[in-house]
């Protein structure tokens, strides 16, 4: 007697789409969701978990998308056309920059082959990302640890910041600005991309926020002069992403814990640091600590009453919970496919749900979505 064939994807078997929800304590609001494997389909869902309006892209994600102050998509794209420049470069570079509005009309394009990660719409419509280029091999050799040959290429780090025609209107490079013995690479991560830029971030008073995935921590920058102004280093961080700026001065961070020192299990936590004193004000990491631990991707945002909405990337996890750390709601995305490439699919393989960044949203930071009497929407494109 033969049974049913045994769904072979671990995370799908578990269990997928609202797993729960208190529409008491929860903040509430609509999520935006750009799913890595899922063509360039971009959702909205609302707090039920059902979609209430997506759009087609014309390019998979690099890595995220955002709703823009004017209602827009801002959408960070995977370059077709980008070079490899090392083995884990096609999952993870974007470069294909959309604006789009909630029909799908592209309004603004912009493209940079040599962008990777994160990327900042800022208010001034201006575009915040990070690149890389080549550095001589004589600094590379300057570079401590990582794995493999001192020898081989590596790539460095340079942020840009350009207006909505293109022009080139701010740039830091790394390795102009940091000295690298002071940032070695950690053993467990390659040499070919030094400090890996994977989260950028701007505070109230212009410093730009950079988080620097393979030797762990953060750095403040000074626009002016590009000099860092504070820089919170490894252990207080363990290979982190996504700094965001909060209106009491800290910073949010998302802390994955690859190689956390003195923990022999690995686990994620979401942190409140104040940048100069390095004071943690508040923090989150499950009551049983492995069960919440994202390897990569990953970022946290404060909502409006309080509570914080995080992304646990690498299972497609996304919940929100209170100051004291309660879960007030709880989603597990249910979009699962393989990266299209075979080169991507090398570092990131099987049948993945994973996101890079998700983000809530108010009903009246989409003043184009009507809402039915249940306060969901029919609207599909």
């Amino acid at each position: 007697m033969s049974g049913q064939a045994v769904d072979q994807s671990t995370q799908r078997r578990r269990g997928v789409g609202l797993v729960a929800h208190d529409p008491q304590r929860s903040s509430g609001g609509y999520t935006l969701i750009a799913p890595q494997t899922a063509g360039g389909r971009v959702y909205l869902i609302d707090m039920a978990g059902q979609v209430v309006h997506q759009w087609q892209l014309p390019v998979r994600p690099g890595r995220h998308a955002v709703i823009l102050p004017n209602g827009n998509l801002g959408y960070n794209g995977s370059h077709p056309d980008s070079p490899d420049r090392y083995a884990a470069w096609s999952m993870w570079h974007g470069g294909d920059f959309y604006e789009v509005d909630p029909a799908g009309a592209i309004v603004w394009r912009y493209q940079d082959p040599a962008h990777h990660h994160d990327a900042q719409w800022l208010p001034n419509g201006h575009l915040l990302y990070a690149a890389c280029e080549p550095v001589s091999p004589e600094f590379a050799r300057r570079v401590a640890g990582g794995s493999g040959s001192p020898e081989e290429p590596m790539q460095a780090d340079v942020v840009r910041e350009v207006d909505r025609s293109g022009r080139l209107v701010w740039e830091w490079r790394a390795q102009e600005h940091l000295e690298p013995e002071q940032f070695p690479i950690h053993p467990g991560f390659g040499r070919n991309h030094w400090p890996l830029v994977n989260g950028l971030g701007v505070a109230r008073d212009g410093t730009v926020l950079m988080s620097l995935r393979v030797s762990s921590g953060l750095i403040g920058v000074e626009p002016a002069s590009g000099r860092v102004r504070w820089h919170l280093p490894p252990p207080l961080l363990s290979h982190q992403h996504a700094p965001v700026p909060l209106d009491n001065g800290r910073i949010l961070v998302f802390d994955n814990g690859n190689f956390r020192p003195g923990s022999h299990v690995s686990y994620s936590r979401v942190l409140e640091i104040d940048p100069l004193s390095q004071a943690i004000g508040w923090t989150y990491s499950d009551p049983m600590p492995t069960a919440f631990y994202s390897p990569y991707m990953g970022n946290a945002q404060r909502l409006p009453n309080g509570n914080t909405h995080i992304t646990e990337s690498a299972s497609g996890r996304l919940f929100e919970v209170t100051p004291q750390g309660e879960v007030v709601w709880e989603y597990i995305l249910p979009w699962f496919a393989p990266y299209p490439d075979e080169a991507a699919r090398r570092t990131g393989p099987g049948l993945l749900n994973t996101v890079f960044q998700t983000w809530r949203y108010s009903a009246g930071q989409l003043p184009w979505l009507a809402p039915r009497g249940n306060g969901s929407t029919d609207i599909h494109i």
